[in-house]
C-alpha cells in the first residue's frame, strides 16, 4: 500500500471471530432456552409471512445507516471512465448469480448428495444463490480503502448496483432458485422482502441525507449522524448473527459438518468472480485504482439482504438461511486475501497515479 499502513477498525479486522462467537453464543441459547427461541420465531408480520419481526427490526438498524452513505448525484461522474463500470456490472448480474447457481448445483446436488441428502442440497443451493444475487454494500468500502482503490469510483459503483437491484434482485432469485434447486419461490413475499430491506431504507437514507446536509451541512451529517449509528449497525449485526443461530441450534449442533461442506462452493465462487473482474479490467486497460474495487465488489456480497430474504422465503431455521450466514463467516479472511492479491499485482496496471486514459 501507499504512504501510511492502513487498517480495519476492531470489529471489521476480527469480524469473523465475532461470528464464530455469535455462532457459539447463539447456539448455547438455542439449546439452553428452546420455549424462549420458539416465542421468537413465531413473532411474523402476519401469519406465514415468515418475516421475522425481531430480525426485521435488527436487520433495518443495520441497512438503514448503509443506505445513508450512499451519495445517487455521484452516478452524474459515471461516464468519465465507463469501462470499469460495465465490467463490473457484467460480473455482477449476469456471471455471479448464474455461476454460483451452476457450483451450487454441482456441489450440493451432486458431489456433497450423499453427504447431506436432497432436501438440504435444495436448501443450500436456494441459501447461495440469494448470497450471489445481493451485491456487497457497505463493507466493500472498507475492502476498497485497503487495496488502494479509488474512493469517489467505488461510491459510484456501489450506488449503480443498489439501483440496478431494486429491479433484478427478486426476477433472478426467482430463476436461478427455481431452476438449480426445485424449490418454490413465492415472488410475493420474495417481492415483499425487496420493499422492506432495500426501498424503504434506501428511501428513508435518501431523504435523510438529502434533508440533513441541507440543515446541517456535510461534516455534522458524516461525522455526528452517520457516526452515532455506526456501534448501533455493528450491535444490530451481532444481535442479528445471534439470534440466527440460535434459530438454527438444532441444525447446526446435528449437521456442523454441513457448515464446512456450505463454504466450499461460496469459496470458489468468491476467487471465480474477483479473478474475472480482475482479468476484464486487465484486458480492457482499466486503472488499478478502479480495477481493484470492481473486482472487490464483484467477490463479496450484502450479507444483510441475503439472510432477510432466505429467512423471509424459507423461515430462520431453514438451510437457506444457514448458507447465507455462512457466506458471512468466510467473507472477512477471503476478502483480505483478495485485497492482497491486488495489492501485489497493481503494477500490471502501470504507475499508480497515471494520468486517465479517455473512455477508461
Amino acid at each position: 500500500m501507499t504512504g501510511q499502513t492502513k487498517r480495519m477498525n476492531v470489529f471489521e479486522r476480527y469480524l469473523t471471530l465475532w461470528v464464530a462467537l455469535c455462532m457459539v453464543v447463539g447456539v448455547v441459547l438455542g439449546k439452553a432456552l428452546p420455549g424462549l427461541i420458539a416465542a421468537l420465531r413465531g413473532m411474523e408480520f402476519g401469519s406465514g409471512s415468515h418475516i421475522n419481526v425481531p430480525i426485521a427490526v435488527l436487520i433495518w438498524l443495520m441497512i438503514y445507516p448503509m443506505m445513508l452513505k450512499i451519495d445517487f448525484a455521484s452516478i452524474a461522474r459515471v461516464g468519465r471512465k465507463p469501462k470499469g463500470l460495465f465490467v463490473t456490472v457484467f460480473v455482477n448480474w449476469l456471471v455471479k448469480p448464474f455461476s454460483m447457481a451452476f457450483f451450487g448445483w454441482l456441489f450440493f446436488k451432486h458431489l456433497f448428495l450423499p453427504l447431506i441428502g436432497p432436501e438440504m442440497a435444495s436448501q443450500y443451493i436456494a441459501g447461495v444463490i440469494i448470497l450471489a444475487a445481493a451485491p456487497c454494500t457497505a463493507m466493500v468500502f472498507v475492502w476498497s480503502y485497503l487495496a488502494d482503490g479509488d474512493p469517489a469510483y467505488t461510491l459510484v459503483q456501489v450506488s449503480i448496483n443498489d439501483l440496478i437491484m431494486l429491479v433484478a434482485f427478486a426476477p433472478i432469485v426467482k430463476l436461478l432458485v427455481t431452476g438449480a434447486s426445485g424449490l418454490e419461490v413465492p415472488f410475493k413475499v420474495l417481492l415483499y422482502s425487496v420493499a422492506i430491506f432495500v426501498v424503504i431504507p434506501l428511501a428513508a437514507g435518501m431523504i435523510s441525507r438529502s434533508w440533513l446536509i441541507r440543515a446541517r451541512g456535510v461534516t455534522w451529517f458524516s461525522e455526528r449522524f452517520v457516526g452515532f449509528f455506526h456501534p448501533i449497525t455493528v450491535l444490530a449485526l451481532l444481535a442479528t448473527l445471534t439470534v440466527i443461530f440460535a434459530f438454527q441450534a438444532e441444525n447446526i449442533t446435528t449437521r456442523w459438518f454441513h457448515v464446512i461442506l456450505i463454504a466450499v462452493p461460496i469459496l470458489i465462487q468468491v476467487y471465480f468472480n474477483s479473478s474475472l473482474t480482475y482479468g476484464l479490467m486487465k484486458l480492457f486497460k482499466v486503472e488499478y485504482a478502479v480495477a481493484a474495487p470492481g473486482a472487490l465488489i464483484g467477490a463479496s456480497n450484502f450479507f444483510e439482504l441475503a439472510v432477510a430474504t432466505a429467512i423471509a422465503l424459507y423461515g430462520p431455521g431453514s438451510g437457506a438461511a444457514l448458507a447465507t450466514v455462512v457466506g458471512v463467516l468466510v467473507e472477512v479472511p477471503v476478502m483480505l486475501s483478495v485485497c492482497r492479491v491486488c495489492l501485489a499485482t497493481r503494477r500490471w496496471f502501470g504507475p499508480p497515479r497515471e494520468a486517465p486514459r479517455p473512455g477508461a
